[in-house]
């Protein structure tokens, strides 16, 4: 387990919103689908993504995600930020790719 924190401080990812810093990160889950999302991540986990719109934080939301890794330098909208203040989900970009973040993401959580 790790910290939505140490996404930023330890992984370098860049945090645009981080309301809940302390939440516990579980497992990660990567996927551009959110049906997808919503029928297999689990709750307490981060999205990797880059579904970068406030129906990605509805799905976070649902499911009970404390994080949101956006890659490939992809910028949210406004919406997409007011609604992760919102609902205390944190908002992270980086300009990795999917699989980069997957991996490190795994490695930090001792998964790899």
């Amino acid at each position: 387990m790790i910290r939505v924190e140490q996404l930023e401080k330890d992984l370098g990812y860049q945090p645009l919103t981080m309301e809940n810093p302390s939440a516990p990160l579980l497992s990660g889950y990567t996927s551009d689908l959110l049906s997808d999302v919503m029928g297999n991540a689990a709750e307490d986990s981060a999205l990797i993504t880059i579904q970068a719109h406030k129906n990605t934080v509805a799905v976070a939301s649902l499911i009970g995600m404390h994080a949101i890794i956006l890659c490939n330098s992809r910028e949210p909208d406004e919406s997409m930020v007011e609604a992760a203040r919102k609902e205390k989900i944190a908002i992270f970009t980086t300009e990795e790719n999917q699989f980069t973040v997957s991996y490190r993401l795994a490695k930090a959580l001792g998964s790899v």
